[in-house]
């Protein structure tokens, strides 16, 4: 199986989502520090070179591949990367499973203005603050949603690759 938390930076939530997957993050949520959100590997510490890159985060407990992508618009990255998928899954006889994850709808106001503050401005003292109050807010939709993605993962399917909007986690 192969997990690909995506989302439009693709070094925020999609971030959180990995460490939630694999376990850097545990629940219970309520009270995690400044100092605990910055220290998620690469929460805000991709730039816009990094759009497009498949960001390896590691190996959850069953041996399956997290990945993270900052894809900028979903409409014509992931059906790209859908039939991509499809044809090397076909090519190669791969029998993985592929599972794109959105993480876009967890992202609440505080996060997005953080980011562009942040990022696209380079203004961190104001920009990180509401990064991390936005992290906060949505870090119990992201372990909802990971949990959400691994169910999906395991359920008995023909598909090989599966696409998960996750609208239902809307903030």
């Amino acid at each position: 199986m192969i997990y690909i938390y995506n989302d439009y930076g693709g070094t925020h939530t999609t971030s959180l989502a990995a460490a939630i997957h694999l376990q850097i993050l545990k629940p219970p949520f309520t009270s995690l520090s400044k100092e605990e959100i910055l220290a998620v590997p690469y929460f805000n510490k991709l730039s816009k070179k990094d759009f497009g890159t498949f960001i390896f985060h590691g190996k959850d407990a069953e041996g399956n591949s997290v990945y993270t992508l900052g894809r900028k618009s979903q409409n014509l990255v992931i059906p790209s990367l859908l039939n991509f998928g499809i044809l090397l899954l076909k090519h190669f006889k791969v029998e993985e499973r592929i599972i794109f994850s959105n993480t876009s709808p967890t992202v609440p106001f505080s996060m997005s203005l953080g980011g562009f503050l942040a990022k696209g401005l380079k203004l961190n003292r104001i920009g990180v603050p509401l990064l991390v109050m936005g992290a906060q807010k949505c870090v119990n939709h992201i372990h909802e949603l990971v949990e959400n993605t691994k169910r999906t993962a395991l359920t008995p399917t023909h598909e090989k690759i599966i696409v998960l909007e996750n609208k239902q986690y809307k903030i």
